[in-house]
């Protein structure tokens, strides 16, 4: 073997044996919630079967972390893909989504994150992505966001649409 040959293969080699510096970063604005007078109401049964089907639209995704904010509507939403996934889910402050940011872009874990109509464009943004319009409030449930990262930079944003809460898909 010549020297060209060894570098080359030790290069090669090298490059291999380098770990995977890429992600993927899915968000969500929470799925459809009561309308009661309280200020954390639960999903409706629509809402979770939305939640029951994000989780087998993840299933095969290998998701690692599961960030939601501290009201129930977001947390019911990403236990279903917490439960299939089989990790415990993080809360975040929506007022601080800088750092939830800087905590994703820095992380090689494939991540959900669940939040509001409010903040999910937001936080797209903030990640590096594309946004796009603002959620509307009223009615809009079914927009999912994957943000491809590689070496703590979103490199492509993908706009997926959740099934409506009204059937259960194959596996649910």
């Amino acid at each position: 073997m010549t020297t060209k040959t060894v570098a080359l293969a030790l290069g090669l080699a090298t490059l291999l044996a380098l770990p995977a510096l890429t992600a993927d970063i899915y968000l969500v604005r929470h799925a459809e919630k009561q309308t009661d007078a309280t200020n954390d109401p639960d999903l409706t049964e629509t809402g979770r079967l939305r939640a029951a089907n994000l989780a087998v639209m993840l299933k095969s995704a290998e998701i690692t972390r599961v960030f939601t904010t501290d009201f129930k509507r977001t947390r019911e939403t990403a236990a279903p893909v917490a439960e299939v996934a089989g990790v415990e889910i993080e809360i975040y402050d929506p007022k601080a989504l800088d750092s939830l940011a800087a905590r994703l872009l820095e992380s090689t874990d494939n991540a959900l994150v669940v939040g509001h109509s409010n903040t999910t464009p937001e936080l797209v943004d903030l990640l590096g992505g594309e946004g796009g319009p603002p959620i509307v409030e009223a009615w809009e449930y079914d927009r999912l966001y994957l943000l491809q990262t590689d070496t703590g930079k979103v490199t492509r944003t993908i706009l997926l649409h959740l099934p409506p809460g009204t059937e259960a898909l194959p596996g649910n």
